[in-house]
């Protein structure tokens, strides 16, 4: 059990809405803030990005025959406001936290600037990465994916609403099995459905693991920095000798 230095934590927009499934629900961005504050008073430098699919889906829209480009512009707006209430949240708490765009808005937020947010992660600030790459076509999971790795983050880890990786829909599968490691390329070719494609690649490329863990489940952001086994862990897993 090796506990991480420097995390990128990646929450779903979704998981912010609670129950209402719309919007942002008090009383979870609370629960997820105190259990992320928690985690940052050990000493675990961390790094967040979030969805805004509890506001809007640039896919979504294009199939509502809106333009994809803004569309997606959007949704990277949408998770601005995720990530200003999140930092609203933990700073009740008490940790200091910045939130940096990718879109220039200097009113509300810094501009992402990768030194700086090094430094911020340094002083034992979290930092908010917020409006995706500021680039069309790439999802949230592949911004989460590049800041990890220009952070030099230890893992990537991606709170969700289900217990790590399975073979199929789990939801829809009785007999679904769930991986407790699966190497980066049988997530590829099986296209297992937890993190677009090329996120997980730019991973495999540069060795960045993955951790997919239910972030519903308290004491989970916490069990993940310890380094302890929890959902699934994607990396180069590897192969069996033969015998």
């Amino acid at each position: 059990m090796v506990p991480y230095r420097r995390v990128l934590l990646k929450i779903s927009g979704e998981v912010l809405a609670g129950p209402a499934g719309f919007g942002i629900d008090p009383e979870k961005i609370q629960s997820v803030a105190e259990e992320i504050a928690e985690v940052a008073r050990t000493g675990v430098q961390i790094g967040l990005v979030v969805g805004g699919g509890n506001f809007f889906r640039g896919v979504a829209a294009a199939a509502r025959k809106m333009d994809r480009v803004t569309g997606d512009h959007m949704g990277m707006l949408a998770t601005v406001i995720n990530g200003l209430a999140l930092q609203d949240a933990l700073e009740h708490q008490g940790i200091p936290t910045r939130v940096m765009t990718a879109i220039a808005m200097q009113q509300v937020a810094e501009p992402y600037i990768r030194r700086r947010a090094v430094r911020h992660l340094e002083k034992g600030r979290i930092v908010i990465f917020a409006a995706g790459t500021s680039n069309p076509y790439f999802s949230t999971d592949t911004a989460a994916a590049l800041r990890a790795l220009e952070i030099k983050a230890d893992v990537l880890a991606k709170g969700t609403r289900v217990d790590g990786v399975y073979d199929k829909d789990p939801l829809r599968h009785e007999d679904a099995i769930r991986f407790a490691e699966v190497d980066y390329t049988v997530v590829l070719s099986r296209s297992l459905a937890v993190m677009d494609a090329s996120a997980v690649a730019m991973c495999r490329d540069n060795r960045l693991p993955i951790v997919v863990f239910n972030l519903n489940t308290s004491g989970n952001i916490m069990r993940m920095s310890r380094g302890e086994p929890l959902g699934t862990v994607i990396t180069a897993v590897p192969a069996k000798s033969e015998l």
